[in-house]
Order: C-alpha cells, then structure tokens, then sequence
C-alpha cells in the first residue's frame, strides 16, 4: 500500500511522468541499442570516411562489397550484447551501370565531386540462390538515410548515441551498487556502534572529502586503468562518500528514538534492528541519494571521456563524442557536439527532476 501511495504522489506531477519516460526510453534503448541502431555493428563504429561530418537527414545510396575474410556468425544472445561484425564494406555511390559482367559504380567522393569505380559481378552477388544480377543490385544498393548525420570519421551519430546510452546507463547503476553498498555498511555501523568505530569510519570520509571528486577519480582511474569495468568501478568508489555521511546522520537520529531502545530493551540482536527497524525507516534517504549519485555518475564518466580518460576508442560514450567534434560548435555542424550533450542533459535532468520528487514525496513533514 505504501508503494502504491508512493507512485501515485509521484504520478500527479507532469515533470516526474516526463522524467519516468525518459529514463525508461533510455534504459530500453539501453538494452536494445544494437537492435534498434541503424549501424548494429560492434561499437557502432562502422566508418565511411567519404561521409565525414555530414548533415542530419544526408541520404546517399551505400555499395555493399563483400569482405575477405567473412566474421563467424554469433547467436543472437552476443548480437544483441555485442553487435553484429560488418560481413561488407560500405561504399558510397551516386549511382551504377553494367558494362557487361563489371558494375560501374559512380563513387560519391563529396559534393560535386565522384568517380568510377568497377567492381567484378562475381566479386558483388552471390552464385547460389541469387536473383539475376540487376534485381540483386537494385535490391542491395538501396539509400541510407543518416537521421542524425555522420561524425568526422563518417559513423553513423544516431547509432553512436543510441550504443552510447548502454554506457551511461551502466555506470550509473555500477556506480549506485557501489556507493550505496559501502555506504549503507560503513554509515550504519558508524551510526548505531558510534565510538571508534564512528570514529574511524569518519578519519576516512574526512580525507576523502577533502579530495575534489574528480581528482580522486583521475588517481583511482590511473590505478585501475582505463578498461571498461574499470572506469565504472572508479566512479563508483568515489561516491560512497556523500552515502555513507548521509546515512550515518539518520542512523544517528533513529538509535535514539524510542522503538529502537524498545527493540535492545527486548533483547534483539544489532543486525535485527539494523536491518528490520533502522533500515527501512532511512529507505526514503537512500532512495534519493540513489537517484543523485545516478545522475553525477553520468556527469563523471563524460567528462572523464571528454578529457580522454573515460572509455577508449572506438567505443562510443556521449562524453568522448564531445570531445571528439567540440572544435565544430565554432563551424557550420554544431550539431555534432550538441547532440550527446542534449542526450546528457535530458537523462540527467530528468534524474535530478526524479531525485526532488521523491525527497518531497518521502518527507513525513510535508
């Protein structure tokens, strides 16, 4: 019933509905990425380099060239964690022409300007169970419209932005574990035991609190290195803190009250009352800080990637795509920078919108 009641003062307020959506849509498309992204391949980072820096809604007809060496077939489980292995190259064309058994394609080079390229029809359809060759190349060589145009490196931005959303996503909740793990153990015990346990418990926090953020994750980083659980378990490490003075304030309050002295006076052990009386009474605390430390996890990682020390290339990440194209904000595409920095606006607005409301939804005073 509380639960109930809980969703339902949430509900009423537009901005909260809002902000449900779009961490919702985020984390679908989270899963899904590979799936719902034009350019399924791994990291999305399929590169034509023809189409560098090109304009939201550029269409141009794409050439398949079948590879050398074709990728080995995966299930659909790794597909849809990892992606899909291009099995062609990608070649841009303004269009084709047989001379015979060669296909004269008109290579799109940039605008206004193409050549003639001539590729074997043996080399482009396959012998077995084909339709004749100009069915087949009419329903090979179809336009590719890039929605959100194309990066400096000629990858598809929409495709980057939606396999860049799997990473925001997971170090957000690698960092909530985390902080709330060592928080909740370190602030509870610090809370009820008091004494040098407390005392010990904030020598740490102390020092760690007098280390900005962001310095402490460029050293655990540098530690650790640069890998991708690595940098999650960086950020992670570094939020316990604000968790664990938080929660060490409530629990400081509740031991005192009247039901927790009730509990001792009866004879239940610490961790019956730690865990069935002290603890769901901070949940509503611990919720919004989950949201909070969601939101500045998402902010640590880009900007991490945007000065180079978040995950490396080619993997897509919403900060290095920043990093990667800031210099256009300048030039005639600011498209390419402002589009992940919307993307990290919305998602982390709408989880400070979610923080707020449930503080307010939460306080038994209001």
């Amino acid at each position: 019933m509380a639960s109930e009641s809980l969703l339902r003062r949430l509900l009423r307020r537009p901005s909260v509905v809002a902000s449900l959506l779009i961490i919702a849509g985020t984390a679908l498309i989270a899963v899904f990425a590979y799936v719902l992204a034009p350019d399924a391949t791994p990291n999305a980072a399929r590169s034509i380099v023809e189409l560098g820096a090109k304009p939201p809604g550029f269409t141009i007809r794409l050439l398949p060239v079948p590879r050398t060496v074709v990728p080995e077939p995966k299930s659909w489980l790794s597909r849809l964690f990892t992606g899909t292995p291009d099995r062609f190259q990608y070649v841009p064309v303004n269009g084709y022409f047989l001379e015979g058994n060669t296909l004269a394609a008109r290579h799109y080079i940039d605008d206004g300007l193409e050549d003639t390229l001539r590729f074997p029809l043996a080399t482009l359809v396959p012998e077995a169970g084909s339709p004749p060759a100009p069915a087949y190349l009419q329903q090979t060589i179809r336009k590719h419209t890039f929605y959100l145009g194309t990066d400096r490196y000629g990858r598809d931005i929409l495709s980057r932005l939606l396999v860049g959303a799997r990473v925001s996503m997971a170090v957000g909740m690698i960092a909530v574990i985390l902080s709330l793990s060592i928080g909740l153990v370190l602030g509870l015990l610090a809370g009820y035991y008091r004494g040098l346990t407390d005392s010990a418990v904030m020598f740490v926090i102390n020092i760690l609190w007098a280390i900005p953020t962001l310095l402490l994750v460029f050293a655990l980083t540098l530690a650790l290195g640069k890998g991708f659980w690595q940098i999650f378990i960086a950020i992670g490490l570094t939020l316990w803190v604000s968790a664990a003075r938080l929660i060490r304030g409530q629990v400081l309050v509740l031991r005192e009250l009247d039901y927790v002295q009730a509990a001792r006076a009866l004879g239940l052990s610490d961790f019956r009352i730690l865990t069935r009386h002290i603890l769901p009474n901070i949940a509503g605390p611990v919720l919004v800080l989950a949201a909070s430390n969601f939101a500045t996890a998402i902010l640590l990682e880009a900007g991490l990637s945007f000065l180079g020390l978040g995950l490396q290339p080619p993997a897509p990440s919403w900060g290095s795509m920043i990093k990667d194209h800031y210099n256009f904000l300048v030039t005639n595409r600011p498209f390419l920078a402002l589009i992940p920095g919307l993307a990290i606006l919305l998602l982390v607005y709408a989880l400070n919108i979610l923080g707020n409301a449930l503080r307010d939804a939460l306080d038994v005073k209001r």
